[in-house]
């Protein structure tokens, strides 16, 4: 009952967050709550089953965090429907193995640095997402479901790491609903476009990258 009580005075502490300027700590715990949404979202329409662990993290459901949840899964959509190919079989783009939660971290790292060198954008955010969710259904895939859990805490340290102050600029990961409400269609699949070559380029540079460095 008391770890119960815990995890629920926690999660109202993050949804309160949305009211007011976020900590560094709470958008990194929104953010890992958005990748496992994003995640099991990918691993059910994979028609793959993985059970979502707490550990800490915020549950999306109801308030303006469920609605980032459902903005980052949409706009995945149709990143994936445009470029289906950048985003699976990750793995095997990247010529890795899933047997080491440390290669695993390298690869997913490396990817992130390379999307985010030339700057930070909600269409390169939501890619690295996208990219995270094909690695999770790769791992269960070759049934190592555990190594999702290393996939959500890498993308929050790459939160922690790189996109915390940027994020406060906009005042939270809320930021993403009001430029999908503004945008024109056109100008939104645009940049999506732009966001899933992007990607590939990335992908195909980290591969040359890991490959070198062994």
């Amino acid at each position: 009952m008391e770890m119960l009580r815990r995890s629920s005075v926690f999660a109202a502490e993050v949804f309160e967050a949305f009211d007011r300027s976020p900590t560094d700590k709470e958008l990194v715990s929104q953010g890992k709550a958005l990748c496992r949404d994003f995640i099991q979202a990918r691993l059910q329409k994979a028609g793959l089953g993985w059970t979502k662990p707490e550990h800490g993290i915020p549950n999306t459901s109801g308030g303006r965090l469920a609605e980032v949840s459902a903005t980052f899964l949409r706009l995945g959509d149709e990143l994936e429907y445009m470029r289906p190919t950048v985003y699976r079989n990750i793995a095997r783009q990247l010529n890795i193995t899933l047997t080491s939660e440390t290669v695993l971290s390298d690869a997913f790292l490396a990817v992130a640095a390379e999307i985010f060198s030339s700057g930070i954008t909600w269409g390169k955010v939501v890619s690295l997402y996208a990219v995270a969710a094909g690695l999770a259904v790769d791992c269960v895939k070759h049934s190592q479901p555990a190594l999702v859990l290393t996939i959500v805490d890498c993308l929050g340290e790459f939160v922690r790491k790189t996109l915390v102050i940027w994020l406060k600029r906009r005042g939270g990961w809320t930021d993403v609903t009001k430029c999908v409400v503004n945008s024109d269609p056109g100008l939104r699949a645009h940049w999506l476009i732009s966001s899933a070559c992007n990607i590939g380029h990335f992908l195909k540079t980290v591969f040359l990258f890991l490959l070198r460095e062994r």
